[in-house]
């Protein structure tokens, strides 16, 4: 869990990233009004200002940025 000021949270999660610790982030604001926007406001513009977050989508299904089909293995 992060909590702290958005320069902290951006330099931390970039970490987690590279040592193969996560592939995403859950946002679990403390608070519900304006929790996510917080994030998208502050941490979000920071993290694209070094290169590390996507301006736009580049495709329109998951796919196309990267998600595979998971291979079913049937076993009888």
């Amino acid at each position: 869990m992060i909590a702290g000021r958005p320069e902290k949270i951006a330099d931390i999660i970039p970490h987690w990233f590279e040592a193969s610790a996560a592939d995403g982030v859950n946002l679990m604001p403390l608070f519900l009004r304006g929790g996510f926007g917080l994030f998208g406001e502050q941490v979000v513009p920071i993290l694209r200002k070094r290169g590390l977050f996507r301006h736009d989508h580049t495709g329109a299904m998951l796919s196309e940025h990267g998600l595979r089909r998971p291979r079913y293995v049937v076993v009888r």
